[in-house]
């Protein structure tokens, strides 16, 4: 799944995705962002915003891959998201952003976008044939 997941979302060749988090009313907020997987886990640079104010506050996510152009392939994953406090992490991830993005010349995240940990709680990949598949194969996982 992990595999099938990065695919999705780096089809267009860097990562993106629509994150969705929850205001202080409750109400929900969808906005599209730039997700990095690393070896260990699932990132993201957020800029400084109402979005990253929504993780600072209660962390609740949910993120979704963008759609496909051929087929209604999707994968959605949801749960906690925390500030990486880890210096290290972040340089390395912030050359990973910039190496990804290399073709549009794209400078460094700022020291103002806070970098976020997604821990996965729940994870659904959707498989079709095509746009209209009427018999999608979804595959889901929980964390234990």
């Amino acid at each position: 799944m992990a595999a099938q997941a990065k695919a999705l979302l780096y089809q267009h060749g860097v990562g993106l995705a629509f994150l969705a988090t929850v205001r202080p009313d409750g109400k929900p907020r969808l906005h599209p962002m730039c997700p990095l997987i690393a070896d260990d886990g699932l990132f993201a640079f957020i800029i400084p915003s109402p979005k990253q104010r929504d993780l600072e506050r209660r962390g609740a996510y949910a993120l979704h891959s963008f759609p496909c152009p051929t087929n209604e392939d999707a994968f959605y994953v949801t749960g906690r998201a925390t500030l990486e406090p880890d210096a290290r992490r972040r340089e390395t991830l912030a050359q990973q952003f910039v190496a990804e993005r290399e073709a549009i010349g794209v400078e460094a995240p700022s020291s103002d976008d806070a970098l976020f940990r997604f821990d996965l709680e729940t994870c659904l990949l959707t498989r079709t044939t095509g746009h209209g598949d009427p018999a999608p194969v979804h595959e889901v996982w929980r964390a234990p």
